[in-house]
């Protein structure tokens, strides 16, 4: 029997829910990226924007999971639940210490932001989901012979 099945919390997450977070976490990065190709800046400032983008989604990531872990008896370290937030806080004040710096129009800083949040969002929400879908659906060991 399946954990979903035996803990009724467990609900199976809708193929709507899904989508949707795909959708967030695909276009938050591309929407992202073309900006920063498009932009009117240097080489080395578009490496800073891209490079607090991937760190963000790592750190989102490393939260929602360390999260998970700890509210299913999963052990996690303290440092790294600690790490996890403060890496996500981290992305968040270099991104607005970046964009509140940059020469940029209003509109342009805010479209920035509006893609890194929603990226970030995006990130948790597909991480929440696959692991969901492992706990609804656990590989059976023909899968992991494989």
């Amino acid at each position: 029997m399946s954990p979903a099945a035996t803990n009724p919390r467990l609900q199976q997450t809708s193929s709507a829910f899904i989508a949707a977070s795909w959708v967030a976490l695909l276009l938050g990065i591309v929407a992202f990226n073309i900006g920063l190709w498009n932009a009117q800046m240097a080489l080395n400032e578009k490496g800073y924007y891209f490079t607090v983008l991937m760190y963000g989604l790592f750190a989102a990531i490393s939260v929602q999971k360390s999260v998970r872990d700890r509210l299913e008896g999963i052990p996690v370290t303290n440092l790294y639940y600690g790490i996890s937030w403060v890496s996500v806080l981290l992305t968040v004040l270099l991104l607005t210490v970046g964009l509140w710096n940059a020469t940029l129009t209003l509109s342009e800083k805010g479209f920035y932001g509006m893609a890194f949040v929603l990226s970030l969002f995006g990130a948790i929400a597909v991480q929440k989901n696959t692991r969901d879908s492992l706990h609804a659906n656990p590989p059976t060991s023909a899968d992991l012979a494989q």
